[in-house]
């Protein structure tokens, strides 16, 4: 098994949809805020699907600039695996499909399809040096 979280980033609360495997979603959508409880909701799903599975999922989101911000810490605080891919990527394969659907949960749905028609490499957090020269070139 292969398991993936696709999570659809927004400002205040984020959809996701969990695959255990290509073609194979768990459950529906499940969404949940940007607060300790909210976050606490992701962990609970996130381990519903480590538990049924027997792997830890890997997660997949876009990049949304500061509307991300909670959720990456929340991960990267808890040690899981996740990959930020750029709008453009998901947005081309949203312009693909025959029906266009643009919702939240298909949005989720969209991103966990996506682990398993392309390689992502895992997010590598920057050094502060890199991140202050970044916003000095700005």
């Amino acid at each position: 098994m292969n398991p993936v979280i696709g999570l659809d980033i927004s400002k205040e609360e984020s959809h996701g949809q969990a695959f255990l495997d290509r073609g194979k979603p768990y459950r529906g959508t499940f969404h949940f805020e940007h607060t300790c409880e909210g976050l606490e909701k992701l962990l609970q799903a996130i381990r519903d699907v480590e538990h049924v599975s027997g792997y830890r999922p890997t997660l997949i989101l876009e990049a949304t600039g500061h509307s991300q911000s909670p959720v990456v810490q929340f991960l990267e605080e808890h040690h899981y695996l996740f990959i930020v891919i750029h709008l453009l990527i998901s947005n081309r394969l949203r312009k693909s499909n025959l029906r266009k659907v643009k919702t939240d949960a298909a949005d989720a749905y969209l991103l966990g399809d996506l682990y398993y028609r392309e390689e992502f490499e895992p997010y590598k957090k920057r050094g502060v040096q890199l991140l202050n020269l970044r916003y000095l070139t700005r």
